[in-house]
């Protein structure tokens, strides 16, 4: 059969461009990258043969194997896995458009170093091997199959697929090296690079060496070359062995096998439960988010879960809850059925049990982390919005997630989410008994809210919140350490309690003197709000929305409609500042007409002060236009 010539997918040239050259300084990495693409197809053979031993056929063990070659320039690594068919050498190597090859080539910085980081995010692992191949060849045959088929490229941009007779089951990646690539041709440097990145995988790495030995005595002495295969890796999970013998670099090198990140892990802990029920635990917090980390609730890549060592699936969701999909790490289990099915692994008492203990240290492995300002600066700034899911999702654990909560405020430093809720709470005012916040779009709409006018005048904190998830947790979130939540745009503010007599009267007369143009203004805007009252939020500005304690925020109801979402019909309230100019302007006005056109104007400003969208935007301009010209 003559071979099929194909072209890769859209892009897929300019990311072996990529590899060839930006990320050359990091090109050992390849042999990483592929001794753990043989690792997980050994795991996922041994997890198949769980149900049908046949699939070993006459050859059950499970190892990797490099060859090297001097004369034909190659180095080869053979895995005896679960091998692909020809549509899957096609899936898994045709195109790297699965990976996410936009979000890849959009997430490039130009810095060498950076950009390594990226390559097991977005599964390009494999094409690693061009950095230092001029070609490579995969010849695979898939367990419990007879056809055995050869992929081949030089990266140029076309691969071809051809018959392979007489291929063993597993998978075999060839690489013809490029010239100056021949230290990967010397066995102590390729042994060298498997003890230092691999020598955790669970299965025999074997490498060939050559031995010289003398044979005989005397005259009749001479020497003879021999080739022997050694293992040259520990071949042992590295889970299952005790902390005290394991080295930080083994730990990280452990981290990057099963996370296929190229930096180390920000902290991990390693822990083995024995009693009724016995399992071991090693989790990872990463120190860069994926790229895909607020996309991805679906996809989920978590906690390997092995049960007595054998790989049973690569994500279990049922171990860790989705506002922690960032950990990474292994879950071995001594009780568990070994034919455990997804179906039984969520009815499972004891997967219950240790999805417990994995949560609770996982949040103890953030909380040590927070007793570190710089670092749990860094680790917020990478996956706090994520674990701000939690207090919703997880009512059992909220009280500690909210102390793990960090924001900005309008008594912190900038945008800088720094503030914790009990740092908020040990600055409250004498008098105050609630938790202020604001949420918004952006810091600059959270920090120039006019709600937040009042606060600043009486020197009362707000925390400012503009991450998109915190308008969905704060509808979730009731109190804090006693403290009840309070957004400062939505409901009665009632600050009397921090007020003196004369402020007292001074609102109540304030009140009393506007309600001629409070019932003017209600009948102008009849039908776009609740009610028109007079403000004991703003000093500086004319008006603003209040909504009712149930109400969405007005920055989350607009993006909800571009997105094509019918929302509930609520109408806000409006409240207006009779000491504002323009408020005053409006009053004196006597035109029916012109005054709608004042009373439409305050509210249209306060509907954009909310980040809200207009529904007539030219209506807006018209009126705006008129009243600036009739002065």
């Amino acid at each position: 059969m003559p071979a099929e010539k194909r072209e890769f997918q859209a892009e897929v040239r300019q990311v072996l461009d990529l590899m060839v050259h930006s990320l050359y300084s990091n090109k050992e990495i390849f042999l990483r990258e592929l001794i753990s693409n043989g690792s997980d197809a050994c795991d996922k053979l041994r997890f198949a043969a769980l149900s049908d031993d046949s699939l070993y056929g006459d050859r059950p063990e499970l190892y990797l194997e490099i060859v090297q070659d001097k004369e034909a320039r190659s180095i080869s690594i053979y895995d005896s896995g679960i091998g692909m068919s020809h549509d899957e050498l096609v899936d898994n190597l045709g195109t790297i458009a699965r990976s996410g090859t936009r979000s890849f080539l959009a997430s490039l910085t130009g810095d060498q170093q950076a950009d390594a980081h990226l390559i097991g995010q977005f599964g390009v692992g494999f094409y690693s091997a061009f950095i230092v191949a001029e070609q490579v060849e995969v010849t695979s045959r898939a367990a419990g199959s007879d056809e055995a088929w050869r992929w081949a490229s030089d990266g140029q941009g076309e691969y071809t697929m051809e018959p392979a007779e007489g291929a063993p089951r597993g998978t075999t990646v060839k690489l013809t090296l490029k010239d100056g690539e021949e230290e990967f041709l010397e066995p102590f440097r390729v042994s060298a690079l498997v003890r230092k990145y691999s020598d955790h995988i669970a299965f025999p790495i074997k490498l060939e060496k050559t031995v010289v030995e003398t044979e005989g005595e005397g005259d009749e002495a001479e020497e003879v070359t021999r080739v022997e295969t050694e293992v040259v890796n520990q071949a042992s999970a590295l889970w299952t062995r005790s902390k005290s013998e394991i080295e930080d670099e083994e730990y990280q090198a452990f981290y990057k096998h099963i996370s296929h990140d190229f930096g180390d892990p920000l902290t991990w802990a390693h822990n083995r439960v024995e009693g009724n029920q016995s399992y071991t635990t090693l989790l990872f917090l990463p120190e860069q988010a994926p790229f895909d980390l607020l996309l991805g609730r679906e996809e989920r890549t978590g906690l390997k879960l092995y049960v007595r060592r054998v790989f049973i699936m690569d994500a279990a969701e049922q171990l860790l809850p989705t506002y922690l999909r960032f950990v990474r790490g292994v879950v071995d289990s001594d009780d568990l059925p070994l034919n455990v099915s997804r179906e039984l692994l969520q009815e499972n008492a004891l997967v219950r049990k240790i999805r417990s203990s994995v949560v609770k240290r996982v949040l103890d492995m953030i909380g040590k982390l927070a007793q570190d300002d710089d670092r749990y600066k860094d680790f917020w700034s990478q996956f706090g919005a994520t674990l701000k899911e939690g207090p919703v999702e997880d009512f059992s654990n909220q009280e500690k997630l909210l102390k793990l909560m960090r924001f900005a405020s309008t008594a912190g430093d900038g945008d800088a989410q720094t503030t914790s809720l009990e740092d908020y709470i040990g600055r409250m005012k004498g008098g105050q008994d609630k938790i202020y916040f604001v949420t918004a779009d952006s810091y600059q709409a959270a920090s120039n809210s006019p709600h937040l006018e009042v606060f600043r005048k009486q020197g009362i904190e707000v925390l400012l919140m503009y991450d998109r998830v915190d308008e969905w947790m704060m509808g979730h979130v009731r109190e804090f350490d006693g403290k009840p939540f309070q957004s400062v745009a939505k409901g009665d503010i009632d600050l009397s309690n921090m007020e003196n007599e004369s402020d007292k009267q001074a609102r109540e007369q304030a009140e009393e003197s506007a309600k001629p143009l409070i019932d003017r203004l209600g009948k102008a805007l009849e039908g776009q709000v609740e009610e028109v009252r007079v403000s004991h939020r703003l000093t500086d500005s004319p008006s603003c929305l209040v909504l009712s304690e149930q109400d969405m925020a007005v920055h989350m109801q607009s993006l909800l409609k571009q997105a094509g979402h019918d929302m509930p019909g609520s109408k806000p309230r409006l409240e207006v500042n009779p000491e504002h100019p323009l408020v005053q302007k409006a009053e004196k006005e006597s035109d029916d007409e012109r005054f709608a056109d004042w009373a439409f104007m305050l509210f249209d400003q306060a509907l954009l002060a909310e980040g809200g969208q207009l529904d007539d935007p030219a209506a807006f301009v018209r009126r705006m236009n008129g009243l600036l010209l009739s002065e």
